[in-house]
């Protein structure tokens, strides 16, 4: 299995290809844009994309959704915990930064369910605080977690937004995510990469 982060859309955030390197085919996780550098790349590779998946409903997460979809019309899978906010562009922040931008039409997820997707086999772990359904997506035989915005290097994510609880997120980091082990590696929604034993050592708010 292959990661391959792109950095995309106006706040920078990182979006992941997890690729079946046997097959191509491809999982695409929190697609924030879709430029024609992005689009080019997986044309070029042969990447066939079965799947997008969300991390949460934010704007900066999700934008990319349609100009992906136009080319690879694939199911998107989000938790159910974050339809209203994939629905109103004021709770996923889009009319704050654009004219405003919404998604209808995930296949939603629960807390605990795996999804099969590319030959790997994706955890749900909801993680709500950044949003009510904030998730993370484990795959344990590759010890590799995509955090979105509930956990970063040395930091969380932000909780001064609508329907966000920093009692909640501490909850979801200390119950759920710093039960991994120590050697999992963590690919979140904006900055570098970091592992769990790292998080657990260092972070301030765990």
């Amino acid at each position: 299995m292959k990661i391959e982060k792109f950095v995309t859309g106006i706040i920078s955030t990182n979006c992941y290809l997890v690729i079946n390197e046997e097959t191509k085919q491809t999982v695409f996780i929190d697609p924030a844009a879709c430029p024609s550098y992005l689009m080019g790349h997986i044309k070029s590779e042969g990447l066939q994309v079965e799947a997008i998946l969300l991390t949460h409903g934010h704007f900066d997460h999700i934008m990319g959704i349609g100009d992906l979809r136009r080319e690879f019309p694939v199911p998107v899978y989000a938790h159910e915990g974050d339809r209203e906010t994939l629905l109103d562009p004021s709770l996923n922040l889009s009319i704050s930064y654009t004219d405003g931008y919404t998604f209808d039409g995930a296949t939603y997820v629960r807390d605990g369910q795996t999804l099969e997707l590319a030959g790997a086999s994706f955890q749900v772990i909801h993680t709500p605080g950044h949003t009510p359904g904030g998730v993370c997506y484990y795959l344990e035989n590759e010890k590799v977690l995509f955090s979105g915005d509930t956990l970063f290097q040395n930091s969380v994510g932000r909780t001064d937004f609508p329907n966000s609880s920093m009692s909640d997120l501490i909850r979801s980091l200390r119950e759920k995510v710093m039960a991994l082990p120590d050697d999992v590696k963590v690919y979140p929604g904006h900055m570098g990469e970091t592992t769990i034993g790292h998080e657990r050592k260092h972070n301030p708010f765990i």
